[in-house]
């Protein structure tokens, strides 16, 4: 069997089910009031940051990092066939992937957004009350507030990491993220949105130390129907577990801003990609 081949079978496989099916209800921790206890600190596993599609290892950017900056493969976690994108999302996607180092924000340090600050290769924490639930991330510091059973509470302006009202249906958490800004993707590949995204997150315990993540994606402006993507999230489970920090802003200052440096070659030019571009005054 080709390796295409495993990864149709694979996929179809893994879309067969709607939905993420509940665990033994027998084996989730739950709370006071009989909600299941989904606090505690998570992590996805899998090379999807890289790329939400399936993609064969290749080559990275930087071929003085030799194997240590090469993309390792992976069979993805979209749903049912390939990204639905509009003719002008996907000739963006394909300038996007072109020059994905320059171009990413999160190269830059900024917010990942959602749902892509759930796969990660870094840990979050969720912290749960009737009220709310707070989502903190260890990269670049980001959270987000869940406000829970307040349907008709509207974003107050546009944000990196979007806003979310949940509710349970049974055992799942759902969460709609709305009033995102455009600039986030959704990998390193160059998978993106507009300011028109919407996000329904699905989060079924499958037992104590494991969630279903489901999202389906909704963006009628870069997208000709919606999609969904499904992966495991896990507990972390070794001694001391905890959030660490990875304040990143101070490792892209020189990135973003080194050009300005009266040391600076004359060569040195601002960065490419960037939401909030730095205008040099006119002479």
């Amino acid at each position: 069997m080709t390796l295409s081949m495993s990864i149709a079978v694979t996929l179809s496989l893994g879309g067969a089910d709607a939905h993420a099916q509940p665990a033994n209800s027998d084996t989730i921790s739950r709370t006071a009031d009989g909600r299941p206890d989904l606090s505690g600190l998570w992590q996805s596993m899998g090379n999807h940051h890289y790329n939400i599609e399936p993609s064969a290892a290749h080559a990275g950017p930087d071929w003085e990092l030799g194997a240590y900056g090469a993309i390792p493969a992976t069979l993805g976690v979209v749903q049912d066939g390939e990204l639905p994108y509009t003719p002008q999302g996907l000739a963006q996607k394909q300038e996007n992937q072109a020059d994905w180092l320059a171009l990413d924000p999160l190269v830059k340090c900024y917010m990942p957004g959602v749902p892509r600050a759930n796969y990660l290769p870094f840990p979050f924490q969720i912290i749960q009350s009737d009220d709310h639930i707070v989502m903190a991330y260890e990269f670049a510091s980001a959270m987000r507030i869940v406000y829970m059973d307040q349907p008709d509470f509207d974003g107050p302006v546009p944000a990196w990491m979007g806003h979310s009202r949940g509710h349970w249906e049974g055992d799942t958490l759902v969460i709609r993220v709305t009033d995102f800004m455009p600039y986030t993707w959704f990998d390193h590949a160059g998978n993106h949105h507009s300011d028109q995204l919407e996000v329904i997150e699905r989060y079924t315990p499958a037992g104590p130390n494991v969630i279903m993540y489901e999202a389906e994606i909704r963006d009628p402006v870069t997208y000709t129907r919606p999609w969904r993507m499904k992966f495991p999230i896990y507990r972390r489970l070794e001694d001391n577990a905890q959030l660490l920090e990875f304040k990143c802003v101070e490792f892209a200052e020189e990135l973003i801003y080194g050009y300005l440096n009266k040391d600076a070659p004359d060569d040195r030019v601002p960065p490419r990609g960037m939401p909030f571009t730095i205008q040099e005054p006119v002479q």
